[in-house]
């Protein structure tokens, strides 16, 4: 907030002009913003929070926007506007309006149209510009006279729109419903604007007292500073406000005042500019704040290539595109001052910290192009708060301060490129292994440990002939990597019975058979609290994901239910089992490799996003000439990308000749790991236990549970 020293507040001849307003019943009226002293009577429309009879009050004639920071009511919809708590009867009109000429009667029809939305045009003129009280938003906290309203010449139609930022209400409405089309004079009511030539002589500004002086220097701003861009002073009877002139190229464009109560307001119809744009001529390196004060900062602390914007901070970014030239009303200084920017090559946003500050730089990032945009980070004022803005930092930290912050600006960011140093942090931390599984999770089976070992994020693909065990490999891996580190699972498992599926894990998780039947031999079936007790563990451990009818899922409808899986219960893993049972439609233009090759890549994405690891089942083309050897990845049905994209590529293989070797060896066949700190190729054997479905090192004795 803007302070002065005691003996100015206190001094009633020095005090800023402050506005007031009185009652509409007494016929007051209301001081000048812009210290005019010509007037023009306006009608006052109330709010459509309460729609009541307008009253009338004299405005000034020459009054213009303040950038109040009042939230305003919104009523946008789709672009335009009603009022929804309004109850707008349908109009009677005397018999007499059936003899008036046309245009008279479309006038009388429109103005009763737009008294339903609190809009009073008994003072307008048709086919010019007419400045009203916004009933939307009442001009904020300043009164503002922001509503723009054109009427057509034949009064058929008539169009609006509020130049508040925080506002924006805009609309169009028309007197008959075959009317002429009028969606076009919403651009009219920013052509019709004339620009005022203003003077400091027209204007009746003033070098600033002493006693403004002293104000700027307890913000550290010295009197050269101020003279040299012309800060200068306006009297309104006893009352004075700041004066920021607008230059460009000598002529005064604009000007911009600032009263006691820290609120600002410009010149009516003049020029949207940067305040300070002579300053940047030829300029390659620009930095752009958000207030004139933050200007003068940084020539305190030596940077004389700054401008201010004129219009503030918007309370966030906007959502829509960025609009064409003639509708980015908001930003329309931007375009005024395209020859200057577009020589510039490094543009530093150093706009306040605050989230309407940020939203600015990013509106101007949008629009100068982030490539050539920095951004600065004001320094911490204690643990929680930074400082706020360029003065902020030169009034309690200093101009060397300062200058160290321009000259820190880092790039600002453009989403999907980065700098290693952005990834410093997590580099320091993988080397110190503070991470976690920085060399992967154990497989739990030591001739595996050299091999293989499961990292987060990563895709393996599994493959094997058909009856060579993949599945029950992958759920005795799954087991294991639960009973080590406690990870929880979702399971996509489409070739298997939810009983069956819950059995075979059941019987690896007790180590006992579930029926008493011939596959069980002569070992003790689990019991009813051996049952109870892994049912609980199923349902810790494991979260479905299957499609309750007939048709086929999709890999996206999979990956979608697997991330809610893992933002909601945990899970550090999914098993797809297996590629055959996705539905693959693709495009009659797109080949099955390529196909597959986006397929894989949402999956390795979803498992890197994530950090879950992802195990791929794929089954082999038919091998014609098979003489028993395990297959290779290359052979997988489909494409080459399976064993291109995945991270990991294991082939399962089961000795089916008793006179090769035992038929209960299990030949985990690694051929691919892309991360060498994790794996290598090679071969491991197991022991597979049919009763259990348990597999062990061929060394170790199988454990009870």
């Amino acid at each position: 907030m803007l302070r002065f020293p005691d003996h100015i507040r206190n001094n009633p001849r020095l005090r800023l002009h402050k506005l007031s307003l009185f009652s509409c019943n007494s016929a007051a009226l209301m001081a000048s913003k812009t210290f005019s002293s010509s007037f023009s009577l306006l009608p006052l429309t109330p709010s459509p929070k309460r729609l009541s009879t307008p009253c009338k009050r004299l405005v000034p004639y020459l009054s213009s926007k303040p950038d109040s920071k009042n939230h305003s009511l919104s009523l946008r919809t789709n672009g335009f506007s009603s009022i929804p708590s309004a109850n707008v009867s349908a109009p009677v009109y005397s018999k007499e309006l059936e003899d008036w000429p046309l245009n008279m009667r479309s006038l009388e029809i429109l103005k009763h149209k737009l008294k339903q939305l609190g809009i009073d045009i008994s003072a307008c003129v048709p086919g010019r510009e007419n400045r009203l009280l916004c009933p939307s938003c009442n001009g904020g906290e300043s009164e503002e006279i922001s509503l723009s309203l054109f009427i057509n010449q034949d009064g058929s139609s008539a169009s609006w729109m509020c130049f508040r930022a925080k506002c924006g209400w805009k609309g169009i409405t028309k007197a008959f419903a075959d009317g002429k089309p009028s969606y076009a004079n919403l651009s009219r009511v920013n052509k019709v604007k004339v620009k005022r030539e203003i003077t400091v002589e027209s204007l009746q500004l003033e070098p600033l007292c002493n006693q403004l002086i002293a104000y700027f220097a307890e913000r550290m701003i010295s009197a050269e500073t101020l003279k040299r861009n012309a800060v200068m002073q306006k009297k309104s009877g006893e009352e004075i406000a700041i004066a920021f002139p607008y230059w460009r190229k000598g002529s005064l464009v604009n000007c911009k005042y600032r009263d006691i109560a820290k609120r600002f307001w410009q010149e009516k119809d003049t020029e949207k500019i940067f305040y300070g744009l002579d300053d940047i001529e030829d300029a390659s390196d620009i930095i752009i704040v958000e207030g004139e004060i933050d200007k003068l900062a940084m020539e305190e602390a030596g940077f004389r290539n700054c401008v201010s914007v004129p219009d503030g901070a918007p309370p966030s970014v906007s959502s829509k595109e960025v609009p064409a030239e003639e509708q980015d009303t908001k930003y329309q200084y931007l375009w005024n001052c395209k020859e200057y920017l577009k020589k510039a090559s490094r543009i530093i946003l150093a706009t306040d910290g605050d989230p309407p500050g940020q939203a600015l730089a990013e509106e101007l990032a949008r629009r100068l192009g982030r490539e050539r945009c920095w951004r600065v980070k004001w320094p911490k004022k204690n643990e929680v708060d930074h400082f706020k803005d360029a003065n902020e930092v030169l009034m309690y930290l200093g101009p060397s301060v300062l200058k160290d912050v321009i000259e820190n600006a880092e790039l600002y960011p453009i989403r999907g490129l980065f700098n290693f140093r952005d990834f410093f942090d997590e580099i320091d931390r993988y080397y110190h292994r503070t991470l976690g599984y920085e060399f992967g999770v154990s497989t739990g089976w030591r001739a595996l440990d050299g091999l293989y070992n499961v990292v987060p994020g990563e895709l393996t693909v599994v493959t094997g002939v058909p009856n060579s065990g993949k599945s029950e490999w992958i759920d005795a891996l799954l087991c294991n990597l639960n009973e080590s580190v406690g990870w929880k699972f979702a399971l996509c498992s489409m070739e298997n019975k939810v009983r069956d599926h819950a059995r075979k894990l059941l019987e690896k998780y007790i180590r006992k058979p579930f029926f008493d039947s011939s596959y069980g031999s002569s070992v003790e079936r689990m019991s009813v609290e051996e049952l109870e007790k892994g049912k609980k563990w199923l349902s810790d451990t494991f979260y479905l994901v299957r499609c309750e009818n007939d048709s086929l899922p999709s890999i996206k409808w999979v990956l979608d239910l697997a991330k809610a899986a893992v933002l909601r219960h945990g899970v550090r893993g999914l098993l797809i089992d297996p590629y055959n049972e996705l539905d693959h439609q693709r495009p009659v233009s797109q080949t099955e490799t390529e196909y597959v090759s986006q397929m894989l890549t949402k999956i390795k994405r979803f498992a890197q996003h994530h950090s879950c690891h992802v195990w791929f089942v794929a089954h082999p083309r038919q091998l014609h000439h098979w003489i028993g050897a395990p297959p290779n990845l290359y052979d997988i049905s489909g494409s080459a990308h399976f064993i291109n994209k995945c991270d990991n590529g294991i082939v399962i293989h089961r000795n089916r000749d008793p006179e090769a070797g035992p038929v209960d060896q299990v030949q985990v066949c690694v051929r691919k790991v892309r991360n060498k700190v994790v794996g290598t190729i090679g071969d491991a054997f197991l022991s597979y236990d049919r009763v259990t479905g348990v597999y062990t090192d061929i060394d170790e004795p199988q454990k009870k549970q």
